[in-house]
Protein backbone atom coordinates (compact mmCIF):
# COMPACT_ATOMS: atom_id res chain seq x y z
CA UNK A 1 0.00 0.00 0.00
CA UNK A 2 1.11 3.42 -1.15
CA UNK A 3 0.58 6.56 1.24
CA UNK A 4 0.96 10.10 -0.21
CA UNK A 5 1.74 12.82 2.54
CA UNK A 6 1.27 16.38 1.73
CA UNK A 7 1.61 19.48 3.45
CA UNK A 8 1.65 22.69 3.35
CA UNK A 9 0.01 22.83 -0.02
CA UNK A 10 -1.50 26.67 -0.32
CA UNK A 11 -3.57 26.24 -3.29
CA UNK A 12 -0.71 24.06 -5.08
CA UNK A 13 -3.34 22.22 -6.78
CA UNK A 14 -1.81 21.71 -9.83
CA UNK A 15 1.71 19.75 -7.92
CA UNK A 16 -0.84 17.81 -5.78
CA UNK A 17 -2.51 16.39 -8.55
CA UNK A 18 0.78 15.73 -10.18
CA UNK A 19 1.81 13.92 -7.24
CA UNK A 20 -1.31 11.89 -6.91
CA UNK A 21 -1.12 11.05 -10.75
CA UNK A 22 2.44 9.87 -10.57
CA UNK A 23 2.09 7.80 -7.23
CA UNK A 24 -1.14 6.07 -7.34
CA UNK A 25 -1.42 6.09 -3.81
CA UNK A 26 -4.38 4.01 -1.99
CA UNK A 27 -4.11 6.85 0.71
CA UNK A 28 -3.52 10.57 0.94
CA UNK A 29 -2.82 12.67 3.75
CA UNK A 30 -3.00 16.20 3.70
CA UNK A 31 -0.99 18.30 6.80
CA UNK A 32 -3.06 21.52 6.66
CA UNK A 33 -2.36 25.03 5.23
CA UNK A 34 -5.31 25.27 2.86
CA UNK A 35 -7.41 22.02 4.05
CA UNK A 36 -9.71 23.00 0.97
CA UNK A 37 -6.99 21.82 -1.12
CA UNK A 38 -7.14 18.72 0.58
CA UNK A 39 -11.06 18.42 -0.06
CA UNK A 40 -10.93 19.43 -3.54
CA UNK A 41 -8.35 16.54 -4.12
CA UNK A 42 -10.68 13.99 -2.13
CA UNK A 43 -13.72 15.19 -4.19
CA UNK A 44 -11.18 14.63 -7.75
CA UNK A 45 -10.20 11.34 -6.25
CA UNK A 46 -13.29 9.37 -4.97
CA UNK A 47 -11.57 6.07 -4.50
CA UNK A 48 -8.34 6.89 -2.61
CA UNK A 49 -8.98 7.23 1.25
CA UNK A 50 -7.70 10.89 2.43
CA UNK A 51 -7.03 12.03 6.23
CA UNK A 52 -6.56 15.60 6.56
CA UNK A 53 -5.68 17.73 9.46
CA UNK A 54 -6.29 21.77 9.58
CA UNK A 55 -3.14 23.89 9.74
CA UNK A 56 -2.54 26.93 11.44
CA UNK A 57 -3.35 28.93 8.22
CA UNK A 58 -6.98 27.21 7.96
CA UNK A 59 -8.60 29.26 10.53
CA UNK A 60 -11.57 30.07 8.14
CA UNK A 61 -11.08 27.68 5.79
CA UNK A 62 -12.74 24.73 7.39
CA UNK A 63 -14.97 23.69 10.34
CA UNK A 64 -13.00 24.42 13.54
CA UNK A 65 -14.03 21.75 15.62
CA UNK A 66 -12.07 19.70 13.10
CA UNK A 67 -9.41 17.35 15.24
CA UNK A 68 -6.12 19.26 14.86
CA UNK A 69 -3.96 16.14 15.71
CA UNK A 70 -5.41 12.36 14.49
CA UNK A 71 -3.46 9.19 15.88
CA UNK A 72 -5.07 5.90 14.50
CA UNK A 73 -3.94 2.74 11.98
CA UNK A 74 -3.25 2.70 8.19
CA UNK A 75 -2.84 -0.54 6.97
CA UNK A 76 -1.62 -1.89 10.38
CA UNK A 77 0.22 1.23 11.18
CA UNK A 78 -0.31 3.89 13.88
CA UNK A 79 0.53 7.09 12.59
CA UNK A 80 0.53 10.11 14.49
CA UNK A 81 -0.73 13.27 12.13
CA UNK A 82 -0.41 16.63 12.93
CA UNK A 83 -0.05 20.08 11.09
CA UNK A 84 2.79 21.06 14.10
CA UNK A 85 2.20 24.66 14.81
CA UNK A 86 0.42 23.20 18.25
CA UNK A 87 3.46 21.15 19.15
CA UNK A 88 5.89 24.36 18.26
CA UNK A 89 7.80 22.17 15.62
CA UNK A 90 9.38 25.32 13.85
CA UNK A 91 11.71 25.73 17.16
CA UNK A 92 12.09 21.67 18.26
CA UNK A 93 10.20 18.73 17.71
CA UNK A 94 11.02 17.34 20.92
CA UNK A 95 7.22 18.09 22.24
CA UNK A 96 5.69 16.53 18.57
CA UNK A 97 7.61 13.36 19.25
CA UNK A 98 6.79 12.55 22.62
CA UNK A 99 2.92 12.80 22.22
CA UNK A 100 3.45 10.72 18.96
CA UNK A 101 5.58 8.15 21.36
CA UNK A 102 2.88 8.34 23.95
CA UNK A 103 0.11 7.35 21.75
CA UNK A 104 1.86 4.61 20.44
CA UNK A 105 2.87 5.56 16.78
CA UNK A 106 5.32 3.92 14.48
CA UNK A 107 5.38 7.13 12.42
CA UNK A 108 5.01 10.84 13.04
CA UNK A 109 3.59 12.85 10.05
CA UNK A 110 3.46 16.96 10.14
CA UNK A 111 4.15 20.06 8.49
CA UNK A 112 4.16 23.54 9.16
CA UNK A 113 8.08 23.90 9.02
CA UNK A 114 8.16 23.84 5.09
CA UNK A 115 11.23 21.79 5.42
CA UNK A 116 11.81 18.08 3.97
CA UNK A 117 12.26 15.89 6.98
CA UNK A 118 12.50 12.05 6.85
CA UNK A 119 14.37 9.28 9.32
CA UNK A 120 13.83 6.50 11.50
CA UNK A 121 14.91 7.03 14.73
CA UNK A 122 17.12 4.53 17.08
CA UNK A 123 13.74 3.12 18.65
CA UNK A 124 11.81 2.51 15.18
CA UNK A 125 9.64 5.78 14.71
CA UNK A 126 9.46 7.18 11.72
CA UNK A 127 9.94 11.17 11.00
CA UNK A 128 8.35 12.69 8.28
CA UNK A 129 7.77 15.65 6.91
CA UNK A 130 6.89 16.27 3.22
CA UNK A 131 7.89 20.14 3.00
CA UNK A 132 5.62 22.20 1.20
CA UNK A 133 3.41 21.23 -1.83
CA UNK A 134 3.09 24.94 -2.52
CA UNK A 135 6.41 26.99 -2.89
CA UNK A 136 10.46 25.95 -2.93
CA UNK A 137 9.38 23.68 -6.32
CA UNK A 138 7.09 21.28 -4.71
CA UNK A 139 7.88 17.70 -2.39
CA UNK A 140 5.71 15.18 -1.06
CA UNK A 141 6.41 12.10 1.19
CA UNK A 142 5.73 8.93 -0.08
CA UNK A 143 5.29 6.07 2.61
CA UNK A 144 5.01 2.16 1.55
CA UNK A 145 3.28 -0.09 4.25
CA UNK A 146 3.24 -4.05 3.62
CA UNK A 147 2.64 -6.92 6.24
CA UNK A 148 1.42 -3.77 8.91
CA UNK A 149 4.84 -2.31 8.69
CA UNK A 150 6.40 0.27 6.75
CA UNK A 151 8.63 -0.97 4.17
CA UNK A 152 9.70 2.47 2.52
CA UNK A 153 9.55 6.23 2.77
CA UNK A 154 10.99 8.71 1.34
CA UNK A 155 10.71 12.47 0.19
CA UNK A 156 9.59 12.94 -3.85
CA UNK A 157 10.82 15.97 -5.25
CA UNK A 158 9.17 18.00 -8.28
CA UNK A 159 11.91 17.07 -11.05
CA UNK A 160 11.07 13.51 -9.66
CA UNK A 161 7.43 13.48 -11.01
CA UNK A 162 7.89 13.16 -14.62
CA UNK A 163 10.20 10.11 -13.82
CA UNK A 164 6.75 7.84 -12.14
CA UNK A 165 4.63 9.10 -14.92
Amino acid sequence: MKILVLSDSHSALSFMRRCIAAVKPDHVVHLGDHYDDGVAMAEENPHIRFHQVPGNCDRYRCDPGLPQVMCYDIGGVRFFMTHGHLHGVKSDIGRLLADARKNIARAVLYGHTHQKQCYQDADGLWVLNPGTCGTYGGSAGVIEVQDNKITACHILQQAELDTLS
